[in-house]
């Protein structure tokens, strides 16, 4: 400390902040014959590679309200074993962090993780944290500028919370396609932990109190957030186990109900319909005696015959004339398959178009052509794709199509006909490589700024205001 420079005054007890934690405002103790600083943590938990460990935490900011609950992440610098006033010896993680004390003044500073729970205050100051210029008055308390709880209020929160290190899981059965590293190595660029978890290796327990996920013989670990990319093979067992991460808490990007609706091409329809949004015309009957009037309901031939579980162009079928489509109908019959017949569109000419849909947002379109005489467009089945500029019409169908089932991400297929556009399908586990190279946008970055802002900490409600603020007095 320079002659001319003033000391920082602090009194034993202080109003202080960790901002890089979100933590703007704290109470602390400054304890001087304490050697290391503590900081009030719970639900402690490590993740990451063993190179460069990373611990998951939360903290109550608030004295005596543990309504609000503020999740923070940090490196691991050390693991220490720590001893208390009252004697007890403890190994605690160390991280390192930012100490603001006000009037612009802050440092680094290392800072042990422990549950302070039944403390008065949330985190302890020792004297390793204090600089040289630090003067302690251990008779006096907030020498340093007031603050308030106030910054977890709902109008504040989300301008005090800094991006955190989350914990990812993708449920994909193949973890080398491209859409899933793609969303992998996004995630990790951004300084994120992103974990492929085989869906099919998942098991759970399932019981009131304590529900569980287990794989491989361990029970998984809490996540941010379950990015689901499950394959519409296992799509019952997928959504069982989504289900269980729903029932657990963990925000899923797409929820069970939906991707169970939005794979039955029958119930995808009927909630298209359900919601009034324009699609070919569709019809499905189980007699064999009804298969003439059902290709009366849908017009005149050529028609579409459809699987209900196809994908990628897969058991999808045209039939030129009413004879082929009796033909066609009967032979699914004959294999007991569950098929729709549907309009074909002919203005359409082997086009439709892909909206990629995150957040209520249609962020990018592509359009797919058919490849050579074939009438689908599936890049899978040798389409190609180049992107598009999509009416207002277009957007809002897309949009209202996704919101139907729920999906916060989706790849929503729609055909350009005479009165406006007709949705195909609502995939809930679009690929992420034609449309990113068709629209050379970042759409993986676009879904993790989505999942970036779901997972902030809920602002404080208005009673916990009035606590905090008898807290701040007492």
């Amino acid at each position: 400390m320079t002659d001319d420079a003033s000391p920082i005054r602090l009194g034993w007890e202080e109003w202080l902040g960790l901002p890089d934690l979100g933590l703007p405002t704290l109470k602390a103790k400054v304890d001087t014959g304490a050697r290391t600083s503590a900081l009030h943590a719970f639900d402690i938990e490590t993740f990451g590679s063993a190179r460069a460990p990373k611990v998951r935490f939360a903290v109550h900011p608030l004295p005596g309200n543990d309504e609000l609950s503020i999740p923070c992440s940090a490196t691991i610098v050390d693991r220490r074993e720590v001893t208390s006033s009252n004697g007890e010896t403890e190994m605690r993680f160390v991280i390192a962090t930012e100490l603001d004390v006000g009037d612009g003044q802050s440092w680094p500073i290392e800072i042990t993780l422990t549950d302070r729970g039944d403390m008065r205050s949330r985190m302890l100051l020792g004297r390793q944290a204090l600089r040289d210029d630090c003067v302690v008055a251990p008779s006096e308390r907030y020498l340093r500028p007031e603050r308030s709880f106030d910054v977890y209020s709902a109008k504040k929160i989300k301008e005090t919370q800094p991006n955190r290190t989350l914990r990812i899981a993708v449920l994909s059965r193949e973890p080398n396609s491209y859409s899933t590293q793609r969303i992998v190595h996004e995630g990790e660029n951004r300084g994120h932990v992103v974990e492929v978890i085989d869906t099919s290796r998942c098991y759970m327990a399932i019981n009131a109190l304590a529900p569980e996920i287990h794989y491989d013989g361990k029970r998984l670990p809490r996540y941010d957030a379950v990015i689901p990319r499950i394959g519409a093979s296992i799509t019952s067992y997928g959504t069982a186990i989504l289900r269980q991460f729903e029932t657990l808490g963990t925000y899923c990007v797409n929820g069970s109900a939906g991707i169970t609706a939005s794979r039955d091409k029958l119930h995808a329809h009927q909630v298209l319909a359900r919601h009034r949004i324009g699609m070919p015309v569709t019809a499905f009957a189980s007699s064999p005696k009804d298969t003439d009037n059902l290709i009366g309901l849908v017009g005149t031939a050529p028609l579409i015959v459809k699987l209900l579980e196809s994908t990628q162009g897969k058991g999808v079928v045209m039939a030129e004339t009413k004879k082929a489509a009796q033909s066609v109908i009967d032979a699914f019959r004959g294999l007991r398959a569950n098929f729709l017949v549907q309009q074909f569109v002919k203005e359409a000419a082997g086009e439709d178009i892909r909206c990629f849909v995150v957040a209520g947002k249609v962020v990018a379109a592509m359009r797919r052509t058919a490849g050579g005489d074939d009438f689908r467009s599936n890049l899978h089945r040798g389409g190609t794709a180049e992107a598009v500029k999509i009416t207002r019409q277009e957007r809002t169908a897309a949009v209202r199509a996704a919101k139907a089932f729920g999906l916060n991400l989706a790849g929503v297929d729609l055909l350009r006909s005479n009165d406006g556009p007709k949705i195909l399908e609502v995939n809930s586990s679009p690929g992420f490589e034609g449309i990113e190279k068709a629209s050379k946008k970042n759409l993986a970055g676009t879904l993790y700024e989505q999942i970036e802002a779901q997972v902030k900490p809920q602002p404080m409600r208005k009673r916990s205001t009035r606590s905090a603020a008898k807290a701040q007095t007492g």
